[in-house]
């Protein structure tokens, strides 16, 4: 007789599950008062324009805190899968495993933080076996937009989980190995317990295309074309890199690297075996001397992104790359939703200066997904067969569409959980048991604070209210002594509505409030700030439909 145990295995994601970036997914084995788990992915997502200040957030992980970890597998380099391990490293303490080039990247992240000596980073063998206390955990070869992406096969006693991470079908992937469909096939032989699997594309028909048409496409664009030639792309793609510089010196161009993270990656790429075929990159000073129609510019920020180097080319603030009429910018990559703004304006900006620029919308095949779309996930389905699919990598909407694939798929189980959702995936049916901390950290100001953090709610406050500065002087006896300033920020004005008219009002506003004050109320300046604020909030709001942040500063005298 089978000895029973109060043992489970449960999946958990921290972040990745109802949105695409900000991976953190656990697995647990034991009973409930005694788990043991490995981490998959400790990635970031980016701010937006309601995070004003906040470039970087990641997961929150104060769910870890206590519990016994036995390894923190990296699926591959994106910055949604490694780009927290900086902030949140030092939260787990726990061994890292991850293939070599993602390594490679990794200990640049760590250097960084100045945290590479207190890390243990352990490098796989692609296909390579790690043992983690109750897990065997297998990294399975997939395809993506990235070198070395990984498909985890995560064994335990009670079954085996296939976390697929960031994947794709391609039979021409241009740098690194196919899909090992062989082993996925095996896999399901053996018997699936649940597939954990990316929904990026899921209501997208079709395949997603491949690299090796992507590098045909831009051959024959590049050729084509005389005058300076700027190619925004990925700089994590290094397929994607490999087919622009390959096209580049087929037309007798050479290669100038324009951005920190283009230089990052093509270390991390020779590092492995990469890009070590071609000939030397120009530097930018030496590019700029060089024959227009023989130069080829690979820059980052084709998301529009502030400081990089297209960016800084459209503003015309580049010191060194100079694009103007009869030269050229190829966008070999898609929009992020929520970028379409910033790329508009980073396209407009360009277009102003005559460059023309070159799109996937105009010239279709300069650019593929690097996720799966029906078909892929269809496959994917018949070479593994699980009996529960666990949908993340995705909004909601994708995750529901997702199930509803997976079950006509023929899949008997399937669980959509959100970020915080303890899935049960053995033993017994799949079901969410249990629900924990979760949310997200913001870097500000170089710290980690919380979504609630103060600093962050006065800014957003500030952005869509304004700020008014108050200030005057008062004697011993609670009597104003000085003409009272008030000045503004971020409030309006015009010739019919003088901001300076407004200002005077709100002045004669603060004195009354603070001539309605007595006795022992005159001498705690708080109950003198609060006064003043109130009264002129309510001006604000009168005046501007605004309540500004009110700052309120004193001299006793």
């Amino acid at each position: 007789m089978k000895k029973q145990t109060n043992d489970e295995f449960v999946f958990l994601p921290l972040g990745g599950s109802g949105e695409i970036g900000m991976n953190l997914n656990l697995y647990g084995y034991g009973p409930e008062a005694n788990r043991e788990w490995i981490v998959v992915d400790v990635g970031v997502t980016f701010g937006d324009l309601s995070t004003p200040g906040v470039d970087v957030i990641v997961p929150d992980p104060a769910f870890l805190e206590g519990e016994t970890i036995r390894g923190i597998v990296l699926t591959h380099a994106h910055e949604d899968h490694i780009g927290a391990l900086g902030w949140l490293w030092s939260r787990m303490k726990a061994p890292l495993y991850a293939t070599p080039f993602t390594a490679y990247l990794i200990r640049e992240k760590l250097r960084e933080a100045g945290i590479l000596d207190q890390v243990q980073l352990i490098e796989v063998p692609l296909g390579g076996t790690v043992n983690l206390g109750k897990f065997d955990v297998t990294f399975v070869t997939m395809t993506h937009s990235i070198a070395e992406p990984n498909g985890l096969a995560i064994k335990t006693p009670l079954g085996t989980v296939l976390h697929t991470g960031d994947w794709k079908i391609d039979e021409d992937p241009v740098i690194g190995e196919v899909t090992d469909a062989g082993a996925i096939t095996r896999l399901g032989d053996e018997g699936v317990l649940a597939m954990v699997c990316d929904s990026t594309n899921v209501f997208v028909d079709g395949t997603a295309g491949s690299e090796g048409m992507v590098r045909e496409k831009l051959s024959e664009l590049i050729s084509g074309l005389r005058g300076r030639i700027a190619v925004g792309c990925f700089a994590s793609n290094v397929a994607r890199m490999d087919s622009v510089i390959r096209a580049a010196e087929k037309a007798g161009r050479r290669v100038s690297l324009a951005g920190r993270s283009m230089h990052r990656i093509t270390a991390a790429a020779k590092h492995v075996g990469m890009l070590n075929d071609i000939k030397p990159f120009l530097s930018e000073q030496e590019a700029r001397v060089w024959p227009a129609d023989d130069i080829l510019y690979l820059c980052t920020g084709s998301q529009g992104e502030v400081r990089a180097a297209l960016s800084r080319v459209a503003e015309g603030t580049h010191p060194y790359i100079k694009l103007s009429k009869g030269d050229h910018c190829i966008f070999s990559s898609r929009v992020i939703p929520g970028n379409e703004l910033s790329v508009g304006r980073l396209q407009d900006k360009l277009a102003d200066r005559g460059v023309r620029l070159y799109t996937e919308k105009d010239h279709p095949g300069i650019h593929v997904s690097g996720h799966p779309c029906r078909e892929e996930l269809k496959q994917m389905y018949q070479w593994a067969r699980p009996k529960i699919a666990v949908p993340t990598h995705g909004m909601r909407r994708h995750l529901a569409e997702h199930a509803n694939l997976a079950k006509d798929m023929g899949v008997p189980e399937t669980v959509t959980p959100r970020n915080g959702d303890m899935v049960r995936l053995a033993p017994g049916p799949a079901a969410i048991i249990d629900e924990v901390p979760s949310g997200r950290l913001y870097v500000d100001g170089g710290r980690l604070v919380t979504e609630q953090g103060e600093a962050l709610h006065e800014r957003r406050h500030a952005s869509t209210n304004g700020v008014l500065i108050v200030s005057f002087a008062m004697d011993k006896r609670g009597k104003i002594v000085s003409d009272i300033d008030v000045r503004a920020i971020g409030l309006p004005g015009d010739a019919e509505s003088p901001l300076g008219d407004a200002l005077d009002d709100l002045a004669e506003r603060a004195e009354q409030a603070v001539m309605k004050l007595k006795g022992a109320a005159l001498e705690d300046e708080m109950v003198i700030e609060q006064a003043v604020s109130r009264a002129l909030k309510k001006a604000s709001q009168q005046i501007w439909d605004r309540r500004p942040i009110v700052e309120t500063i004193i001299l006793r005298m």
